[in-house]
C-alpha cells in the first residue's frame, strides 16, 4: 500500500475534540430546525468553530441562517469544508444531517491542532436549506467556492457500506403556464381554446419521447392547476416539471426538446406557453477519480468496508459546487443494518453508539483529505489535473 494518509496525529487531533462534536450531534437531532430556518443550529455551530479560533462571518451571502469561517495560517492552498445542518419537516432528521454536519464541524476543530504543520486557509462553509432550494446553489453562483483547491464534506448512508463518493443528476424545475381562451364547454365549445387540453398534450408528447431518452434522462410533471368547473373550458393551466440528466449539456439538449414539445402542443390547441424557473438549477457531479482513488485508500486505513459508486438517482446541491472546484461527497456508513434516507428509523441510528463513532470516523477522513491538499503540491495538481479533465468531459457530453 502507498504510504498512509490517515496519520497518527490527525486521528489524535479528532479525539480530542470529539465529544464537542458528539454533544453538537445530539443537540442537533433534540432542536431539528427546516429549510431556512435554522437559527439555533446555525448559531451553535458558530459558536463552536469561533471558540476555536475561527474568523466567522455569519449571516454569509445574504441568507440568515449561513455562514463563513476561515482559519488563516498564512499563504498557501484552501480547502473548504462544508457543513449541512437542516432538519425534514415531520421527522426531523431523517437525513443524518445533524451527523454528517457534525463530522464537517469536528474536522474543521481538528485542524486547528495542526497549525504547526501547514500553510493555507480552511475555509468552514455552513450551507442551509440543502433539503428545498439549496443555499449552495446561490453560493456557487455568487463565486463562493472559486479558487479552492477542494471543497468536501460527508453525507451520512447505512448498511455496513460506504462509498467514496455520491453521483448526482442535474435538475432543472420549471413552472409552466399554458393560456387559451375560455368558453361554455357546451354552449359553445368552439369559441374556447382549452389551456388544459394543451397541457396535457404537451405532457404526451413528453411520454412520445421517452423511448428515445438515455437512462439518465427523466422528466416528470404533474398539472398544478387545471381549470375549476367543468362547464368552462380553461384560459389557464400550470404544469410543474423537472428535468434531470447526467450532464450539464444534456440538460440543455432536453430543455429544447421539452421546449419544443410545448410549442407543438400550442401549434396544435391555438394556446400560448411561457416558461418560469421554479428553483435555481441543480447541477450533476463532476467526480474526480483522484480524490475518489485517496477516499478509497481511507476507507480501507479506517477499516471501512465499502462498494463502488452507484448510479445516480437523485440530486444535491453539492454537485454546484463541484462545477467550481475541485469537490468530494463520499457516503459513510452509520450503521450496519440499512435504513432508507428521510426516515424515522435513519434519523434515530444517529444518535446511537455506532452513530456517534462514525462522527469521529468522517471527520478523520475529511482533516485527512484537508491536510494531504494542503500539504501535498503533487496531489493537488493530480486532483486539478483530474478534475479539469472530468468537468470538460461533462459540459461537452
Amino acid at each position: 500500500m502507498e504510504n498512509k494518509l490517515l496519520q497518527p496525529f490527525i486521528t489524535e487531533a479528532v479525539r480530542k475534540h470529539q465529544q464537542t462534536a458528539v454533544d453538537l450531534c445530539d443537540d442537533l437531532y433534540a432542536h431539528p430546525e427546516v429549510s431556512d430556518q435554522e437559527f439555533r443550529s446555525s448559531q451553535e455551530i458558530v459558536d463552536i468553530l469561533r471558540q476555536a479560533g475561527y474568523e466567522v462571518e455569519y449571516p454569509y451571502l445574504g441568507h440568515p441562517t449561513a455562514f463563513r469561517g476561515v482559519l488563516d495560517n498564512g499563504d498557501g492552498p484552501a480547502v473548504g469544508i462544508l457543513v449541512e445542518y437542516d432538519a425534514l419537516p415531520g421527522i426531523g432528521h431523517g437525513c443524518g444531517h445533524n451527523a454528517h454536519g457534525s463530522m464537517s464541524v469536528l474536522a474543521a476543530l481538528a485542524m486547528t491542532e495542526l497549525k504547526d504543520k501547514f500553510k493555507g486557509k480552511v475555509y468552514v462553509y455552513g450551507t442551509p436549506a440543502e433539503e428545498e432550494a439549496g443555499a449552495k446553489v446561490p453560493m456557487a453562483a455568487k463565486g463562493a467556492f472559486d479558487g479552492l483547491s477542494l471543497a468536501l464534506m460527508i453525507h451520512s448512508w447505512s448498511g455496513g457500506k460506504s462509498m467514496a463518493d455520491m453521483d448526482v443528476l442535474s435538475l432543472r424545475n420549471y413552472i409552466i403556464e399554458f393560456t387559451g381562451l375560455s368558453a361554455h364547454a357546451v354552449a359553445g365549445p368552439w369559441k374556447g381554446h382549452s389551456a388544459l387540453a394543451c397541457a396535457r398534450k404537451f405532457l404526451d408528447l413528453i411520454d412520445a419521447r421517452r423511448e428515445c431518452f438515455t437512462p439518465d434522462i427523466h422528466v416528470n410533471g404533474v398539472i398544478t392547476e387545471g381549470g375549476v368547473f367543468p362547464n368552462i373550458l380553461p384560459a389557464k393551466a400550470v404544469v410543474r416539471l423537472e428535468i434531470r440528466t447526467d450532464s450539464q449539456g444534456k440538460l440543455e439538449q432536453m430543455d429544447e426538446a421539452v421546449r419544443n414539445c410545448a410549442k407543438g402542443a400550442c401549434l396544435a390547441l391555438d394556446c400560448d406557453v411561457s416558461f418560469a424557473k421554479g428553483f435555481e438549477d441543480f447541477a450533476d457531479m463532476v467526480r474526480v477519480p483522484v480524490l475518489e482513488q485517496a477516499t478509497m485508500q481511507l476507507f480501507e486505513e479506517l477499516g471501512q468496508d465499502y462498494e463502488p459508486v452507484p448510479t445516480p438517482c437523485g440530486s444535491s446541491d453539492v454537485g454546484n459546487v463541484s462545477y467550481h472546484c475541485p469537490t468530494i461527497q463520499p457516503q459513510l456508513s452509520i450503521s450496519d443494518t440499512f435504513y432508507a434516507l428521510h426516515t424515522e428509523q435513519f434519523r434515530d441510528e444517529t444518535i446511537k453508539p455506532k452513530g456517534h463513532e462514525a462522527v469521529a470516523v468522517g471527520a478523520q477522513l475529511i482533516a485527512s483529505l484537508v491536510y494531504r491538499t494542503l500539504t501535498d503540491a503533487q496531489f493537488r495538481e493530480d486532483v486539478q489535473h483530474s478534475y479539469e479533465e472530468q468537468k470538460e468531459k461533462k459540459l461537452n457530453s
